[in-house]
């Protein structure tokens, strides 16, 4: 996975506040079918190359009890063509959201950590997130005028 580009910061964490939307996988989402989530593998089937996979995954792709059919190419090129309406090999990662808002957050430190360990705050309604956030964008205007 590529990293973020970041600017160099010209602080220490602790100099910083980070705002953030978020909406945990664990409080916001719940597991959901293939059918559910329409995944294109459930809707109109997949295929998988048997060349260049690993022994335990073919074995695996092979041995889970979906319905497949093996078609040889050439000599040198098979696939194992997986049956439409059948759960994926993603399955389990399906999720969808739950009817949850999102958690307003403040918490002190920056990408790389809050040093003091100050609990987050958390607020109830985006309009509180909003004029916080303003209030702090003020506080820094207010010390970079004063110099």
């Amino acid at each position: 996975m590529r990293q973020p580009f970041r600017i160099d910061p010209k602080m220490p964490p602790a100099s910083y506040k980070t705002y953030s939307i978020v909406t945990p996988v664990s409080t916001h989402f719940r597991p959901a079918t293939c059918a559910e989530v329409a995944c294109p593998d459930h809707e109109h089937g997949w295929r998988v190359r048997v060349e260049g996979l690993p022994p335990e995954l073919l074995h695996t792709a092979r041995t889970n009890g979906r319905k497949y059919i093996e078609v040889s190419i050439t000599e040198s090129e098979t696939w194992l063509m997986f049956e439409a309406g059948q759960p994926c090999f993603r399955a389990t990662e399906h999720r969808l959201p739950l009817d949850r808002p999102a958690l307003y957050v403040v918490s002190d430190g920056d990408w790389r950590g809050n040093p003091r360990g100050t609990p987050a705050r958390r607020h109830d309604r985006a309009e509180h997130w909003v004029e916080d956030f303003a209030d702090h964008q003020q506080q820094l205007a207010d010390t970079a005028q004063k110099g």
